[in-house]
């Protein structure tokens, strides 16, 4: 069924007519024929939308209009009348009306019908979505101004509700752990916790253990009986964190596991049932990773059922400032200073970098300048960004696309600032040390 209407209408043939158009149309209706019987409606369930006539023999339309959103509020109300004065409509509107229809011209109906129950929806999904944000990082919210995070955003408020699993692909930095937050707390296992692993932090000997559980004496160091990730998990959201950087024998166990929805500890004879879902995300384009062995290509098929990609900052620049203005009040109240904003100049080196760390970055850079100002307002001289523009380095392979040249760029800015210290400069730019071993191999720097 498409959805639930109740009409409101005291001429007995108009209801029968409506009902037998929207019934055809696969909607479920019911039907009142005055103000007292949708009175008494209002302790049943709500429908999606009400047709309701202004002139009913015990009530004004009008005045039933704030009861119904007080009772109702989500659901939609399509005002029907014979009065077609543009007064008649704009206080309809005013009173929470979302259309109205002129009577006995009804042509339009289904058409109006279908527009009202999607911006319910619409708003049901808002709802949502505030819910969560403000369950997220401690109720600090995450930045979504852009066109393409608003487009991510509609993506995960489908799907979130339900149990498929889902890949975040995207560049270090740019959030991808925020968007497992957010999935998570969409979904119907936010009431249970989201358990979250990287993949590359940890050493290859222990890493089933800490995914699968074990048994105690199973290994050296193995003391006691492990729960494992997957149990703990249980009922929540398991989420694998760089998960191409996990060897390549644990992706078939994990593969198994995700197939039978068993988990077996090591040293165990004995597999338990497991239900978590599973969120997976790489910083690698994925087709390279299959191809180089660095990802099974049965893995990925079963992991990215939905697949989401979140952009770099550079690709969605409106998110800088609202980023930058949210971090600057965050780390502001936390050195306990007034801070008022940025100065112009700063605005522009800002939003002019290029932020290979991306957000992480952007992060770092403002809690730095926050410490480091002296002023009122962050200038651009407590910025440590430089306004580097792509110029081709000499000797060295030149077939960068532009953005990968600023980047190339400023990694060398920052390890010339460094004096080469590897460890600083990923510190500094917001990324991890091997994700910096291996642009500084990928792009040729000579250190």
């Amino acid at each position: 069924m498409k959805g639930k209407i109740l009409i409101v209408d005291d001429e007995p043939d108009l209801r029968a007519m409506l009902k037998t158009i929207l019934e055809d149309e696969d909607y479920t209706v019911t039907q009142a024929e005055d103000g007292a019987a949708l009175r008494k409606s209002f302790s049943l369930e709500a429908p999606d939308v009400i047709l309701l006539d202004l002139r009913l023999p015990d009530a004004n339309g009008l005045d039933l209009l704030p009861e119904i959103k007080k009772n109702w509020p989500e659901t939609e109300v399509v005002v029907l009348t014979g009065d077609t004065t543009v007064q008649t409509a704009v206080e309809a509107t005013k009173r929470g009306a979302f259309h109205y229809v002129c009577k006995p011209d009804i042509q339009g109906l289904p058409v109006t019908i279908a527009r009202a129950i999607e911006n319910r929806q619409q708003k049901e999904e808002s709802h949502s979505l505030r819910r969560a944000l403000a369950t997220m990082s401690g109720g600090s919210a995450p930045i979504f101004q852009s066109a393409q995070l608003q487009a991510v955003v509609r993506t995960i408020e489908r799907v979130a509700p339900s149990d498929v699993t889902i890949l975040i692909t995207g560049e270090s930095g740019s959030g991808k752990e925020v968007i497992a937050d957010l999935i998570h707390s969409l979904s119907s296992r936010a009431k249970n916790r989201i358990i979250k692993i990287n993949c590359a932090a940890l050493p290859r000997e222990l890493i089933e253990a800490e995914l699968f559980g074990s048994k105690k004496g199973s290994f050296t160091g193995a003391t006691g009986d492990r729960p494992g990730l997957f149990r703990q998990a249980e009922g929540g959201t398991l989420f694998l964190d760089e998960i191409s950087e996990m060897p390549i024998d644990t992706q078939s166990k994990l593969l198994r596991v995700l197939q039978d929805q068993e988990v077996r500890p090591v040293g165990d004879t004995v597999s338990y049932k497991t239900n978590c879902r599973i969120i997976a995300a790489t910083n690698r384009r994925t087709d390279e990773a299959i191809k180089d062995g660095k990802l099974r290509e049965d893995l990925f098929y079963r992991i990215s059922a939905i697949a989401v990609h979140l952009p770099p900052l550079r690709e969605r620049r409106d998110d800088i400032m609202p980023l930058a203005n949210a971090f600057l009040k965050r780390f502001a109240a936390q050195a306990n200073r007034t801070l008022r904003g940025f100065m112009p100049s700063a605005v522009e080196r800002l939003t002019g970098f290029e932020w290979p760390g991306n957000v992480r970055q952007l992060q770092n850079e403002i809690q730095r300048a926050v410490l480091l100002s002296e002023g009122p307002e962050i200038n651009v001289t407590d910025l440590s960004i430089s306004d580097i523009k792509f110029v081709p380095t000499e000797g060295h392979d030149t077939n960068f696309t532009l953005l990968e040249g600023v980047e190339r760029n400023a990694i060398i800015q920052m390890l010339k600032e460094t004096g080469g210290n590897k460890l600083e400069t990923a510190k500094r730019l917001g990324i991890g040390r091997q994700t910096l071993y291996n642009k500084i191999k990928g792009y040729g720097i000579d250190v």
